[in-house]
């Protein structure tokens, strides 16, 4: 299959296939073998997550198809039929998207019937095949997750329909349905969450195929493709923490190098890209809440993916996650995935924007801070600051829980805030939260200086103590993991950490002690240990 090119610095709206550089399709598809679907007539459906090269995809197989003589291929989006759930109404639209289509990409244009929306879908794909008549037709539904309720059910029941008499002028002999989520799942839901019977209306589909993220290697052939444009490198330490942030999410690793070369610096320089141009592009791309990450923090208000994320945050096992049909959305969404065989938000530039998004407005409910935060060296003072938080933990934990939508991790979002509240434009949080770990942990880094805090919640049935000894081990594992301990020039003993550790352990017992008892602030040898 030949290679096409796609550019990875543009990465808004539809591409032109003459200005881009990608990877050949087949490289990213996972479960399907696309040689197939042309010569055993068979319809298939293709789904991953918003951003992940859906509809690039689509068009380079289009093109790819229509540069040959073996059949003919074109893309269909069906997004203008989104909130439009009635058969009567959807049919006729998906017919007219048919129409339009065919025209953009310069092929004969079917008539609609004057039918019923019933069968008019069924109607001019017919007369498609028709028209393409002596070669196959191909059609790549694009956008399919938007069709809901009966609009759904018919426009699969006419495809079925069709199945059967496909072949070269009397239907398309392969149909691909493209969304976000399998096709079982758009019919259960327009079926109330009744699971798919072996007589659903689309029991024909051949195979469920996905889009991976990109791998390291990819992401380093993809910026190779720049050098040899323009000569300009990218540092090896650069690559990683690209692949480090972005898990290989397309999207991301397009905006981070898009920003890095064109915006950071110069579009026509050939300085080398380094970790702090896409330190600075990643934060340049969070704060400026680009669509798609826009589109991620609109979705934290649906219920059933909040409650996914509280289970993330807080850490707390809970056996019935992965079970439920939430954690599957968010899967489907790309929100999450299974790290280290534990359910975890799916990059760590996801974990920021949710971070970043359900605590601000409590970061902009708290007062600019007035004691002396700073060192004399320009460095971050934890143990002022933490006392500070102990205090408005006091003052302010139990009115402003009463009004939180994320109950069970309040006390990780207002600590998360406090430290927004401080370090923002002038430090880092690195955030490590997922289900099944028994607690959060952030890296806090002011002027170079860095700071590691644990987060544990003292819950009914347990003491203070040992979830403080709990905490302990797991602080200074995640300490030891974040800065990996070096031998020093003495072989007889090892260089000391350059972070400070805090462990910070909420009460949330029905019969927590009264404040002055909760209150502690604790030092041992390598961590402060604060009672709130």
């Amino acid at each position: 299959m030949e290679k096409r090119k796609i550019r990875f610095f543009n990465t808004t709206g539809p591409c032109n296939p003459e200005d881009h550089y990608m990877l050949p399709p087949e490289e990213r598809l996972v479960g399907t073998q696309l040689h197939r679907y042309i010569g055993d007539k068979l319809y298939w459906v293709l789904h991953a997550p918003r951003q992940t090269g859906k509809t690039t995809f689509l068009q380079s197989w289009m093109r790819e198809i229509n540069s040959g003589s073996e059949a003919i291929s074109c893309y269909v989006s069906v997004e203008t039929c989104q909130g439009v759930p009635e058969a009567e109404r959807a049919i006729p639209i998906i017919c007219d998207a048919v129409r339009r289509w065919s025209e953009k990409s310069d092929m004969p244009v079917p008539a609609i019937e004057n039918e019923t929306p019933q069968s008019q879908l069924n109607s001019i794909l017919s007369n498609w095949a028709k028209l393409m008549a002596p070669k196959p037709l191909i059609v790549l539904f694009d956008e399919v997750d938007v069709l809901q309720g009966d609009a759904l059910i018919s426009f699969l029941r006419q495809l079925r329909d069709g199945f059967a008499g496909r072949g070269v002028g009397k239907f398309p002999v392969s149909i691909a349905l493209v969304g976000m989520r399998d096709l079982k799942d758009y019919i259960t839901a327009s079926k109330g969450g009744v699971p798919v019977n072996p007589g659903s209306p689309f029991n024909i589909k051949e195979d469920s195929g996905s889009l991976s993220n990109f791998r390291k290697d990819d992401i380093s052939r993809l910026f190779s493709q720049r050098t040899a444009e323009t000569g300009q490198q990218i540092t090896p330490e650069a690559l990683d923490y690209v692949y480090d942030q972005s898990r290989g999410q397309p999207w991301i690793v397009n905006s981070l190098f898009k920003r890095a070369t064109m915006r950071i610096l110069d579009g026509e320089s050939t300085e080398p890209v380094t970790i702090e141009h896409i330190r600075e592009a990643r934060e340049q791309m969070i704060q400026a809440r680009e669509t798609h990450l826009d589109a991620l923090a609109y979705r934290l208000e649906n219920p059933q993916i909040r409650s996914v994320m509280e289970s993330l945050i807080t850490g707390e096992p809970d056996t019935r996650l992965a079970a439920g049909e939430p954690f599957r959305l968010c899967m489907d969404l790309g929100l999450v995935t299974i790290e280290k065989g534990n359910p975890a938000v799916a990059n760590p530039i996801y974990r920021e924007v949710i971070a970043r998004e359900i605590t601000f407005s409590t970061q902009m409910a708290i007062p600019s801070p007035e004691w002396k935060w700073q060192k004399s060296d320009g460095t971050l003072d934890m143990d002022a600051l933490l006392r500070e938080f102990q205090a408005f933990w006091q003052n302010n934990s139990e009115v402003w829980e009463q009004q939180a939508d994320y109950i069970e991790a309040f006390p990780h979002l207002l600590l998360m805030a406090f430290l927004q509240r401080v370090t923002n434009g002038h430090g880092r949080i690195e955030r490590e939260y997922a289900a099944s770990r028994g607690r959060m942990d952030l890296a806090v880094e002011y002027n170079g200086a860095w700071n590691i805090i644990e987060v544990k919640l003292l819950r009914q049935g347990k003491n203070f103590e040992t979830v403080m000894a709990e905490g302990l081990k797991q602080t200074l594992g995640y300490r030891d993991s974040f800065f990996p301990v070096r031998p020093s020039q003495d072989s007889e003993r090892t260089e000391a950490s350059p972070a400070q550790c805090y462990l910070l352990i909420f009460d949330r017992r029905p019969d927590k002690p009264a404040w002055p008892e909760r209150l502690k602030w604790i030092t041992t040898e390598a961590i402060t240990v604060l009672g709130c």
